[in-house]
């Protein structure tokens, strides 16, 4: 008698079909596989170098800033005309003027031109500061080599305003400076055929004045001639005296002592 056969290869066929299921999963893990998420890593800014670089940006800019505004403000107080300076009155003194050993009555106070003291009697003007009033005719001859003359009324102005002009004057070639009996302001500034009259030593218009005109050629009957005479610094010539006749005069020698000028160091003097 035949015995019923075990369904082996049903037991088969499912183990196939399991092992196809498992094959298939296998298969389908392949398949479905994701691969780990990829770590990204941000890029550090170097923010020291930044800050710094801002740092050397804004200083930079500052210092530009700076510079502009110093030369903007330097610029501003520069002149171009004698236009540009208020208050400047003009004369007309051509050149050639006379020269006289007698006193002169001058239509202007202080003098800005006309008669004079003959060569070689100009007053000193290589920066020499007078603490007396020198005779206005060797004042005239220096004005006519094209030096600015700064005046003053003792009366009017104090020890301060004093050393403010003084600073404008001393060791600058074209300049001089002395008191001025009977003078109807502080301050009065003259060059050859133009005069300034001020209140205030602080007034910008008298650096303005003396840079502008001291050795211009445009304004000076004789460029080029000379400012230096130290003789006049050793013993300097008064307010109202008459001048020594030419060819009197005394030796070159150094400034006396009370003498009545301060003397800028060696090579001020105008060419």
């Amino acid at each position: 008698m035949a015995k019923d056969r075990k369904p082996g290869n049903g037991a088969t066929q499912g183990g196939a079909t399991r092992a196809g299921g498992a094959g298939g999963g296998k298969g389908g893990g392949r398949g479905g596989r994701t691969r780990p998420p990829t770590q990204v890593v941000a890029q550090q800014r170097p923010w020291g170098l930044i800050a710094a670089a801002v740092v050397v940006a804004l200083f930079a800019a500052a210092a530009i800033g700076y510079a502009v505004v110093k030369v903007n403000k330097a610029n501003a107080d520069k002149v171009t005309s004698i236009d540009d300076i208020a208050g400047v009155q003009s004369y007309d003194y051509p050149a050639g003027q006379e020269h006289v050993d007698t006193t002169v009555d001058y239509a202007e106070s202080p003098p800005v031109g006309g008669p004079h003291a003959p060569p070689p009697s100009w007053a000193d003007c290589t920066g020499t500061v007078y603490t007396v009033d020198i005779r206005h005719e060797n004042a005239v001859h220096s004005l006519e080599h094209g030096a600015v003359w700064i005046t003053y009324n003792p009366d009017d102005v104090s020890d301060a305003d004093i050393a403010t002009l003084s600073a404008l004057v001393e060791n600058k070639a074209g300049r001089m400076m002395s008191p001025y009996a009977g003078l109807d302001s502080p301050i009065s500034v003259q060059a050859w055929g133009h005069q300034l009259k001020l209140d205030s030593a602080t007034d910008k218009r008298i650096k303005q004045f003396a840079d502008f005109l001291a050795l211009n050629d445009a304004f000076t009957p004789e460029p080029g001639a000379s400012c230096e005479n130290p003789d006049f610094i050793a013993n300097p010539l008064l307010a109202g005296q008459d001048s020594p006749p030419v060819g009197s005069t005394t030796p070159s020698s150094p400034p006396a002592a009370g003498s009545g000028a301060s003397q800028a160091p060696a090579g001020t003097s105008a060419p």
